[in-house]
Order: C-alpha cells, then structure tokens, then sequence
C-alpha cells in the first residue's frame, strides 16, 4: 500500500493510522504535522518508506516497527532527546537516516553502530556533542554519505577513516574539530571519496599531500580554518576536482601552476589568505571555470588576458591585491560575467568594453551557491562596495573572524542562494574599479549595462562628464564616482535612476545645479562635497557665493539601502 500526502497544508495533531499493516509507503513531508508521533506507526508492520520532513513534530524519534523500514527521513522537525531502544532493531534494515535540522542533543548514540547496511547517515543541524564518534563510524562499512554539519563535535578526525571505503561524501562543516586534516584520508587505494567538507572548523597544520590520493574528489571544501603553508601542487593530479574552496585560512605560496590540469575545475575561491606571486595564466586551460575569488591576498603582476576565453567565467574577484597593469579588455570577451571586482590593486590604462555579455550566459552552474553579501561600511580604510563570499556549510556568527583580516565594520549581511535570471543582453550586475589608478573617461557603453546594480569607479584619475547614459541603468542601486576629475554637469538623465540608495559624486571638478527631483533631494550634502562648481540642495543655493564644501543643511538622507542585486534571490 503507498500512501503519499506530501505537500499539502494539513495543521492537525500527528494522525493515529489504526491498521496500517500492509502500509509499505508513507509520505508526509512538507505540511503542517505536529505533536509527538509515539507509536503511532507501531502496527505498520511492513513500512519501508517513511518520510516525515518539514512538520511540527516534536517529542523524541518515533517508535516504529523493527525488520522492515529502509528510508527514514525525519528531518526539519523538532524532534529531541534521545533514540528510541529499539533503534538497535530498526538497524538490521535501515539503508538512509536523514535526522537533519531537528532539536537532538548529545552524544551520536552508540546504537547506530548496529546500522550495518546503512549507505546514508545526516545528523547535521542538531546539538550533537562529544569527541568525533569513529567507533561507531567505523562499524558502517556501507556508508556512502556522512553528513554530520553544524553540530558541536570536538576532537580530530583520525586517519582511520580510510578504513571506510566506500564513503563518498563526508561533511564535517561547522563543528569544533581541530587538530591536523589525516594525511591517510584516501590511502586505501579502494577509496571512493567525491566530497569532503572541512569548513569552520578549527583545523591547524598543512593541507597534506595525501590529499592527491583521492583520486575521485570532485568537492574539497577546507575554508574558514586555521590552515598553513603552501597549497599541494599535487592536488593538480586531481582529474575530477571540482571545487577548490580554501578561503579564511593563513596559506600563502603561489597559486600552483599544476591547477592548469584540473579540467573539471569550476569553483577557486582563495580569498584572505597570504597568496603571493602572480595568477597563473594557464588557468584558462581550466575552461569550466565559473567562480574565480582571490581577493585579498597579496598577488602581484597583471591580470592573464587569456582568462577572456573563459566562456563560463561569471563572478571573478581579485580586489585587495598588489596587481598592476591595465585591465585586459579580452575580459569583455567573458560572456557570462555578472560579477567584476578588482577593487584596491594598481592599475593604470582606461576602463576598457567590458559590457559585450550577450545575455545568453552559462550561470546554471551557479544556482543554487550559498553566499552572503557584506556592504562595506564606506569608512577610509575600508576600501570597495562590499564582498561577495562562498558560504555553504559555515555559521553566520562566525564572520567576526573577517574582520580580523579585513579593516570593515560590516553595516549589511545578505545571505541566500544565487539564482541568476537575465532576459535582456549584458548581464553584468556588480562592477567594482575603486581605488586603482585607472585615467581616461568613463565609457558610455556602461550605460548599456541593464542589470548592473553596483557601480564603483570611485578613487581613481577618471576625467571627463558623467556620461548621460549611465541615466539608463535603471537598477543601479550604488553609484560611487567620487575622488576623480570629473568635470560638466550631473546629468538630468540621472534622476531616472529610481532604485539609487546611495550615490557619491563628492571630490570632483564638477559643476552647476544639483537635479531638484527624486533621488537627489533625498542624500546628504558630504555625497557631493569638494565641488567647487556645484550648488543647490543638499549644498547651498546656486548664487549665494558660500564654498559648497562647507553646506550645513539639516536634512538628513531618508533612503535605505537595499540589496542591490536584482538577480539574486534571497
């Protein structure tokens, strides 16, 4: 008998099924269920297929009946305490355990040891505690996936894990494990690792080389840790690899030139570490590459121009560097970038066409990342519009620990999943030129950029009007072009822009009447500052002869900013 009600908005008390006894199926996910299960389903006697995600429940795990049940999903519930006794009996056929997000406590019960068919255990979102629990780990030779994130496990992890053959995705991310990651991870040569994540942890040490034994990793998360020396230029040897994802740690070295043979390699997020050298040019041999993040670190060199034959490239960050050079214009050849930051580095030369983005983009791979967004609070040492940061698997709490590395109060965090939807051509959202030395003018092209949320050109040698194409940006929600020399008027075409939170134009040669309407009636005068040309509100009134540095106005700046990016949903 199969029995599927998922999906549906029933809100009463957990139902008493009477005799259920050829009940072979049941589905009750995604509704409103609440209550304490108890035996409920203790006459269901040939119940294979339980699925109870997304309820009220609480109470502790259900009693159900032994010899027969295979998959039980009982996450996103309130369950607590402890295992029912007979969990030992639900072992001898239990296949996938899914116990995720509920209210558990304590030590992994030892009873699991019993679970000798089980291919998937996920215990992650609970308050699990106590040392690492290998004994009982060690006793499931068929699992497959361990999942056992943002829980409170301390401990290191032992090298006896390898003894685990047939494990294909372990994730230990967001717990309290420390000490070195085991160098014999992978040294049974039958090992079937795709996907290990270390992330927030507090693991010291170096990244072993034995890391290359695993020779079917396609995900190796180590971010958001405590980790040494120089990437292994061994994990180049790593034909599957996937993601290299090791920001917030302390590495330094270069990045390895044997990262050119990674050819399933899409994902490099690097940030805040101590990198040195240049970025490798032979990475556009990695041509699946989609996120390419090494911002502050201390890289030097020019940008490789070869990275513009990235087809699937969309989000390259490289701010807070020592890079120098001009800015290759083969990066408007990236047709699929939505994401530019080159913030805080040295580069000289003019802005070149980086708005060719047809539209038709390959960001599928993208859906469904985990990012936060932090806006920079705008002060003098904090450089940039913001951050843009791979998150899965971390604690939000934990992003005090950037602020060690990087000298921003973080006034916004935006956190969600990418889901990218674009239906006109040029798709660039976020474009950060700030503090370089870039010349020349700003391209009127840029005002073809429909999606562009952020644009930062400010702290650089710009000279020239504003062009009165950027009025065509229509979901520009940041505007900062202050400290240049630019010259002319502010565009009437400008208070068209009406999504425009925030705009600094301040520290200009520019000149005339600041626009009367919405938004510009709405920001401070200090956006506007050290014009010696400009007058009318925020600063004082064209005519008066008053310095329009020195404006007193009381008007405070009523608009909010919101997360820019229209692309994004959060």
């Amino acid at each position: 008998m199969y029995l599927d009600l998922s999906l549906n908005n029933f809100s009463t008390k957990f139902p008493t099924f009477g005799d259920c006894s050829n009940l072979q199926y049941l589905d009750l996910s995604s509704n409103k269920f609440s209550g304490d299960v108890g035996d409920s389903l203790s006459t269901c006697l040939k119940l294979s297929f339980l699925n109870l995600t997304s309820n009220k429940l609480t109470g502790p795990v259900p009693k159900l009946p032994s010899g027969s049940i295979q998959f039980l999903y009982l996450q996103e519930n309130y369950f607590q305490n402890i295992f029912p006794a007979s969990v030992s009996d639900l072992c001898t056929t239990l296949v996938e355990l899914d116990l995720s997000f509920n209210n558990l406590t304590g030590n992994l019960p030892q009873e699991l040891a019993s679970c000798s068919v089980l291919e998937v255990l996920d215990v992650s979102g609970n308050s699990f505690s106590g040392e690492f629990p290998i004994d009982t780990l060690l006793n499931l030779s068929n699992l497959k996936t361990l999942s056992m994130s943002f829980n409170g496990f301390l401990g290191s992890l032992p090298d006896s894990l390898s003894k685990l053959v047939n494990l294909e995705t372990l994730d230990v991310s967001s717990n309290n494990v420390s000490g070195s990651i085991p160098s014999g991870l992978c040294k049974d040569p039958k090992n079937s690792l795709k996907v290990l994540c270390l992330q927030n942890n507090i693991f010291t040490g170096l990244i072993p080389e034995g890391l290359s034994n695993c020779s079917h990793l396609e995900s190796l998360d180590l971010s958001f840790n405590y980790l040494t020396g120089a990437i292994p230029t061994s994990l180049g040897s790593l034909p599957k690899l996937r993601d290299v994802i090791m920001w917030l740690n302390q590495l330094h070295g270069e990045i390895p030139q044997e990262f050119m043979y990674l050819k399933s390699l899409e994902n490099l997020i690097l940030d805040f570490n101590d990198i040195t050298g240049s970025i490798p040019a032979s990475l556009s041999n990695c041509t699946n590459l989609n996120w390419i993040s090494l911002s502050n670190n201390e890289l030097t060199g020019e940008i490789p121009a070869s990275l513009g034959s990235l087809a699937n490239l969309a989000i390259l960050k490289l701010g807070n560097n020592s890079l120098s050079g001009s800015i290759p214009g083969e990066l408007g050849d990236c047709r699929s970038l939505i994401w530019l930051d080159l913030n805080s580095n040295f580069f000289t030369g003019t802005i070149p066409a980086l708005f060719k983005q047809s539209g038709n983009i390959a960001v599928a791979l993208l859906t469904g990342k985990s990012y936060v967004y932090i806006k920079n609070d705008g002060s003098k040492q904090c450089h940039g519009a913001g951050n843009l940061l791979e998150f899965g698997g971390i604690r939000r709490e934990q992003l005090d620990r950037i602020s060690n590395r990087h000298p921003c109060n973080f006034t916004r965090v935006y956190r969600g999943t990418i889901q990218p939807t674009f239906n006109h051509n040029g798709s660039m959202i976020f474009l950060d030129l700030s503090h370089n030395r870039l010349d020349g003018s700003i391209p009127k092209e840029l005002g073809s950029m429909y999606y562009l949320s952020i644009l930062n050109l400010g702290h650089n040698d710009l000279s020239g009007p504003i062009p009165q194409e950027l009025g065509s940006l229509k979901n520009v929600a940041i505007l900062d072009l202050s400290y240049n020399r630019l010259n002319g008027t502010i565009p009437q075409s400008l208070t068209s822009l009406t999504l425009l939170g925030d705009i600094d134009i301040s520290n200009n040669n520019l000149s005339g009447m600041i626009p009367e309407s919405a938004p510009f009636d709405t920001f401070p005068d200090y956006r506007f500052q050290n014009n010696s040309g400009l007058c009318g509100y925020p600063l004082p009134p064209c005519g008066s002869g008053l310095n329009a540095g020195s404006n007193l106005h009381p008007r405070s700046n009523r608009r909010r900013w919101r997360f820019p990016c229209s692309a994004f949903s959060v």
